[in-house]
């Protein structure tokens, strides 16, 4: 096969007929495939069965009962499952124009490159398909940020934002790749090693449907860019700062009401390590919570350590409160402050330790969902896809 096809879609039916139309011209007398791994709420899993029935090019269908990894893990899946020696990955909405397909092949081609990026900020490439004037805006910030914070990386890269390119299968390791917010080709750039070249491209107009863009994307980009800077480390201090201000608020809110400092102070640590230890589950250590542990014994781990540490501090604070003059609140802030090293390297190596393995993990690290479905243009092609479960539907959406 010479190349896949990838389209993440969320409530897209309008837009697939035209859109499979659209590939099919401009991919005539390559061997191609389209994949389509769906996520949606709406009829568009059957719509694209039945335009699988009518088309040219093979067409398939990864229905997510349950979304893992959101956007980012829905091209990862379209990867695992794909047979192209190259993957052009193109948002369902029509922003990407199909006709691009072809250049950007034919660049990775000639310049014998891993990754064709379509950027909307060469010369001859444009923003215009962004909905307003704020977008816009959030998009050239997101990109300067990006850009600034992978300075190496991303040199040669003007729009590591994009949800359009081509990247050349066996260039990536897919084991390497930790799915978690809708920016792949970010994800892919920062953790890999990969000869990068760009073409322009113009963002088109919304054909059908609305942006997936919102408030929360918004914070899962800033918690994705956050850990692939700094790793796991940077969730850990955001979650960590979370319960450090509720501890310190409850306390006080509570001493307001008249109860002793140190009851307070020992009401609000129990609060606020059941609170961090949700947190971390569901967004600093999630993808290690197949430990071969259960949850309850996690957070038995977490509990046992959490309170001994709550007793060594609250007893520091009492003898500090007791001998010094100086507020309750600042003291125990502070010693929160302290114990946060420690704390991140105990569940690190602790509470969310890793299984050991007899043998190497496949390279790709994904299981069989037995809610996938195929659908296929003809009878004879069929193909299983990988497929995991988190929360977010993949929402193809430009920053």
């Amino acid at each position: 096969m010479d190349v896949t096809i990838i389209v993440p879609t969320f409530n897209e039916a309008p837009n697939v007929r035209t859109l499979v139309g659209r590939i099919t011209a401009a991919l005539d007398g390559r061997v191609a495939e389209i994949v389509f791994v769906d996520d949606s709420t709406d009829d568009t899993p059957a719509v694209i069965r039945a335009v699988a029935a009518e088309s040219a090019l093979p067409v398939r269908l990864i229905h997510r009962a349950e979304p893992v990894g959101g956007l980012s893990g829905a091209v990862l899946e379209g990867i695992a499952a794909s047979t192209g020696n190259w993957i052009v990955v193109m948002d369902g909405d029509l922003q990407h124009p199909p006709e691009m397909i072809p250049v950007l092949l034919a660049s990775g081609v000639e310049q014998n490159a891993d990754v064709v990026v379509a950027s909307r900020h060469l010369d001859g490439g444009s923003s215009r398909g962004l909905d307003n004037q704020f977008r816009h805006l959030v998009s050239s910030g997101s990109t300067v940020l990006t850009r600034a914070m992978f300075p190496i990386k991303l040199r040669n890269v003007t729009d590591p934002m994009t949800g359009f390119f081509a990247l050349r299968r066996d260039s990536v390791d897919l084991s390497d790749l930790r799915p978690r917010g809708f920016k792949i080709l970010l994800e892919i750039l920062a953790r890999t090693n990969l000869v990068v070249v760009e073409e322009p491209f113009v963002f088109g107009k919304r054909e059908a449907g609305s942006s997936k863009a919102d408030l929360r994307q918004g914070l899962r980009f800033i918690t994705q860019l956050g850990a692939l800077r700094f790793g796991r480390l940077s969730g850990f201090a955001v979650v960590g700062a979370i319960g450090a201000i509720a501890n310190v608020a409850i306390m006080g809110a509570l001493q307001a009401f008249g109860v002793w400092y140190l009851a307070a102070a020992i009401t609000a640590a129990i609060i606020t390590i059941i609170g961090n230890f949700v947190l971390l589950e569901r967004f600093v250590f999630h993808d290690l919570r197949d430990g071969g542990r259960s949850v309850w014994i996690r957070f038995a781990q977490s509990l046992a350590f959490n309170g001994t540490e709550t007793a060594v501090r609250t007893t520091a604070l009492y003898f500090i409160v007791e001998a010094l003059p100086v507020p309750s609140l600042i003291v125990q802030a502070l010693l929160i402050a302290v114990g946060f090293v420690v704390r991140f390297v105990y569940h690190s190596r602790i509470v969310y330790r890793p299984a050991r393995t007899t043998a190497p993990a496949p390279s790709v690290a994904l299981s069989v969902a037995p809610e996938s479905e195929i659908a296929s243009a003809s009878a004879s092609s069929s193909a299983s896809a990988s497929g995991s479960a988190e929360d977010d539907a993949a929402s193809p959406t430009e920053a």
